[in-house]
C-alpha cells in the first residue's frame, strides 16, 4: 500500500490562502466597502465579485505527499504543455529531461518542491513577459531557478516563469536549505509557467496533456 504524509503542518482554516494574498484581497474589500458607502450598488457588486476571485485565486489548500522512494512530484498545478529531451541549458549540465506545466489563472499558484535535497544556487534573471504557454517563454520571460542536489547526488532544477499577465514571482528559499519533496516554496501571482529539469536517466509517468496538481501528481521516478 501507497504511503502518504504531510509534507507541513495542515493548515487550520476551511480555506487557506497564501499569506502573499493577503494584501490584494484587503485592498480589494476596501475599495469595495468604499464604493458600497457612495451608494454605487452595481459597481460594488462587481467589486464583492473580484475580491473573490482574488482570494480564489491565492487558495493554497493542504496536500498529501507520497512517501515513496524516488518519486518527483510536480511543482505546480496546472497542464503539462511539453516534455522533452534537451542536451544544452543553462539550468541543467548535460542532457536532461524537461517539463513544461503551464498554470492558468484558475490554477493553484503556491509552487512545491518536486524532490527532497538540498538547495544549491537560486538564479533570478530579469525578463519579458510573453504569454507562458509559448516555448520562447522559457528563454526570454522573467523567471527564477531553484537548483537542487539530492542525496545521491543527483540534479534537478524547477524554473518558475513568469507570463502575460504574471508580474511577481515569490520564492521564500535560500541557498543551502534543506527541502522536503511537496514543500511550499513560493508562487508566480496570476497565470504562469514551471518548468523542471530531471536526469536523462528518469523515468517519466506524465505525457503532454496531462493534468497535473502540485505536490500530489508524480511526474516520474529517479534511477
Amino acid at each position: 500500500m501507497d504511503k502518504y504524509s504531510w509534507s507541513e503542518p495542515p493548515s487550520q482554516t476551511a480555506f487557506p490562502v497564501a499569506k502573499a494574498g493577503y494584501p490584494y484581497i484587503f485592498a480589494s474589500a476596501f475599495a469595495t466597502a468604499v464604493v458600497a458607502l457612495t451608494g454605487l450598488t452595481a459597481i460594488a457588486l462587481i467589486g464583492i465579485l473580484v475580491t473573490f476571485f482574488i482570494a480564489f485565486f491565492f487558495r493554497d489548500p493542504d496536500r498529501i505527499i507520497s512517501t515513496q522512494k524516488g518519486l518527483v512530484v510536480s511543482p505546480a498545478d496546472g497542464k503539462v504543455i511539453s516534455v522533452g529531451t534537451v542536451d544544452r541549458s543553462i539550468y541543467y549540465e548535460g542532457t536532461a529531461l524537461k517539463i513544461s506545466i503551464f498554470m492558468s489563472v484558475f490554477n493553484v499558484h503556491v509552487n512545491r518542491i518536486p524532490f527532497e535535497g538540498r538547495v544549491t544556487k537560486i538564479g533570478y534573471q530579469p525578463g519579458r513577459f510573453l504569454a507562458a504557454n509559448l516555448d520562447k517563454a522559457s528563454k526570454y520571460n522573467e523567471r527564477n531557478a531553484i537548483f537542487l542536489e539530492t542525496e545521491d547526488q543527483k540534479k534537478i532544477c524547477a524554473v518558475q516563469i513568469a507570463g502575460l499577465v504574471a508580474r511577481r514571482i515569490i520564492c521564500n528559499l535560500k541557498e543551502g536549505d534543506t527541502v522536503a519533496r511537496g514543500q511550499r516554496f513560493g508562487m508566480i501571482c496570476f497565470g504562469s509557467r514551471v518548468d523542471v529539469y530531471l536526469p536523462a536517466d528518469s523515468k517519466l509517468t506524465i505525457a503532454v496533456g496531462d493534468v497535473v496538481r502540485a505536490g500530489t501528481s508524480v511526474l516520474g521516478e529517479l534511477k
